[in-house]
């Protein structure tokens, strides 16, 4: 009896071994891929910094001014000035495409038959 507990005992240990060199593995492998998807990330971050910055270069009123300016010819721009805008009163409203709801349905207490015909 005492050789049937000292194997299962020896048993379990193995085991627990295994498990325990399984889990150290899984838990590696985790790690790698946090480094992994860290770095990348650090990559866009830094990406998205150079970005914010080259589009604020390209977006600066005076480099837009002057483009606006050498391209005036070929855009159509014209200044702004308070009599390019009209008023409320100027704008064309399209008429209404139905007119008012006559003889409305209550349908709240219709029940649904799959088997009649429908109208």
């Amino acid at each position: 009896m005492k050789g049937f507990v000292n194997a299962m005992a020896v048993c379990i240990v193995i085991a627990l071994a295994f498990w325990a060199y399984a889990e150290n593995h899984r838990t590696q492998t985790a790690l790698r891929e946090v480094r992994a998807l860290n770095s990348q990330i650090t990559a866009a971050h830094a990406r998205i910094r150079m970005l914010n910055a080259e589009w604020a270069y390209l977006n600066r009123p005076e480099r837009l001014r002057d483009l606006a300016y050498l391209n005036f010819d070929r855009l159509g721009l014209f200044h702004l000035s308070p009599d390019a805008f009209g008023r409320v009163d100027e704008v064309a409203h399209p008429p209404p495409l139905l007119g008012s709801i006559l003889g409305a349905t209550d349908v709240t207490n219709l029940v649904f038959n799959p088997d009649e015909e429908p109208l």
